[in-house]
């Protein structure tokens, strides 16, 4: 039965679509095949996630070999939640793309933005289900090297220029944590990431171990963008298609994360990560520049692209915080955050696509009296905002919410008040688009500027509405999280 397969059918269906569209190279057809590839991957996480709440862990082994002798898929509560996140953005983004690519990719290079797609989501899909570290690292690079190619696409010359910062920077990040992985298998003998925690428990805290830990968290941090070594995201966002960097923004950091969350606390166990080395305290830290400086700047950004990207180094410290609390209502913020992240910053880079494609750019100037010309966008991006701000009744809220928590629980007051006033700094930065949009006398050809296509404009609202959705309905995204924290906090040894 198919359904017994879903878990490697997931990967392979997107996959398999890349070189079909390729060969077909018809802009049309490639446009239906990522569809379709995107919409199974979503249906497909939607079945095992239902799946893992009635029957626990699903184990599939590739080619009947068992593991840890072959490449095992692994699905629990926490990849089970980061399945749907990634499938979901993915099935979203591929419809918004129709218009989004023809306005800004020449139609020659239509077929190819669609198959570079398909790997992406191919990749990162790939990376959150298996249970192999090595794979991990297979799929990495497939992920990785399709986002240095959407992210050329940009029709902006520093596309390229962005494009090759992130290859360096992901190169290293990807060499640092095959390191890593390597010097795992010398210790332990396996790839299989549940053997390898087995084994690893009973070797303890040895200088290779530990010296894997740094290579993987050094590694892994780049991919993530944590400060400082988000070096390469602003340009990245800013100048990638649209379509491209509302699927970065609402994935790629956020799997990420999840492999870090996977090796902590599955592989090295709480017990060393987080009683044994100081490595709460250097992330939250970090989280705490991260959230403080990103934001700040972000302040400052005569582009709204760049300052969203900016808002992303914020808001990926948030993540990284509640990680650093790790403690039940801590992971919890962590993973919920990631949820609720992904969906805001998708619909705002997707409404951000439509105002650069009706306004011709996304700098302030443009952006003047632009909610009298497109009010059905600025209202969803102002809705958007109040989610990315915390406000009550949305997404954001939620996510800032058990971060508080986690932070008193910790008995760190200090850091719930710092949650609670860095939230400012975003009412600030989402108020410059506001200010900008209603309260500004309309540029020179604003009146001639019409609404987004409907389209692009209905994809956007979908995940619009799932920010107030999921401000009030709280049974898949906080439920899942406390599974998810739940299984990473009791697999500890």
């Amino acid at each position: 039965m198919i359904a017994e397969h879903l878990p490697a059918l997931q990967v392979v269906v997107p996959l398999a679509a890349a070189p079909l569209i390729v060969l077909l190279r018809q802009p049309g057809v490639a446009w239906a095949l990522a569809v379709a590839a995107s919409v199974f991957a979503f249906g497909a996480s939607l079945v095992l996630a239902a799946e893992v709440a009635r029957v626990g862990v699903i184990s599939y082994a590739m080619g009947n070999w068992p593991p840890p002798w072959g490449i095992e898929y692994r699905v629990d509560a926490l990849s089970a939640f980061m399945l749907v996140l990634v499938s979901a953005i993915g099935a979203l983004v591929a419809p918004y793309a129709l218009r989004s690519v023809a306005a800004e990719l020449p139609r020659e290079q239509h077929y190819l933005f669609y198959a570079v797609f398909c790997l992406c989501l191919a990749g990162l899909l790939g990376m959150t289900i298996t249970g192999d570290a090595f794979n991990v690292f297979v799929f990495m690079e497939i992920a990785s090297l399709s986002m240095y190619v959407l992210i050329a696409l940009g029709r902006d010359r520093r596309a390229l220029l962005a494009s090759y910062q992130y290859l360096l920077l992901g190169t290293i990040g990807a060499t640092f944590y095959v390191i890593g992985v390597g010097l795992l298998y010398l210790v332990t003998g396996t790839l299989n990431i549940a053997d390898m925690a087995e084994r690893l428990a009973q070797v303890g805290g040895t200088r290779p171990v530990l010296a894997a830990l740094a290579f993987i968290t050094v590694g892994l941090s780049l991919k993530l963008a944590l400060f400082p070594l988000h070096l390469w995201l602003p340009n990245a966002y800013a100048y990638a298609p649209s379509a491209a960097t509302a699927l970065l923004a609402a994935t790629a950091t956020k799997v990420s994360v999840y492999v870090l969350l996977r090796f902590y606390f599955t592989v090295f166990g709480a017990g060393l990560v987080v009683r044994t080395l100081p490595v709460p305290e250097i992330l939250i830290g970090l989280s705490i520049a991260a959230i403080v400086t990103a934001s700040l700047v972000a302040l400052w950004q005569a582009d709204f692209k760049r300052l969203l990207a900016y808002s992303s180094v914020a808001q990926v410290g948030y993540i990284t915080l509640g990680i650093g609390l790790a403690s039940a209502d801590g992971l919890t913020a962590a993973v919920v955050h990631l949820f609720n992240h992904g969906i805001t910053k998708g619909a705002l880079f997707m409404l951000v696509g439509g105002i650069a494609l009706r306004a011709g750019g996304v700098n302030f100037a443009r952006l003047q009296g632009l909610g009298r010309a497109m009010p059905v966008t600025c209202l969803g991006v102002t809705l958007a905002g109040l989610s990315l701000i915390g406000v009550p009744g949305t997404a954001g809220f939620i996510s800032k919410w058990y971060l508080v928590l986690g932070a008193l629980e910790a008995g760190h007051w200090w850091l719930a008040g710092l949650v609670v006033l860095t939230s400012l700094i975003a009412v600030a930065y989402v108020w410059r688009f506001v200010e900008a949009a209603y309260l500004s006398a309309p540029a020179p050809g604003a009146a001639r500027i019409a609404e987004a296509p409907l389209p692009m404009l209905a994809v956007s609202w979908v995940l619009v509405a799932a920010c107030i959705w999921f401000g009030f309905d709280t049974s898949f995204t906080v439920e899942g999280a406390r599974r998810a924290a739940a299984l990473m906090l009791g697999g500890a040894p």
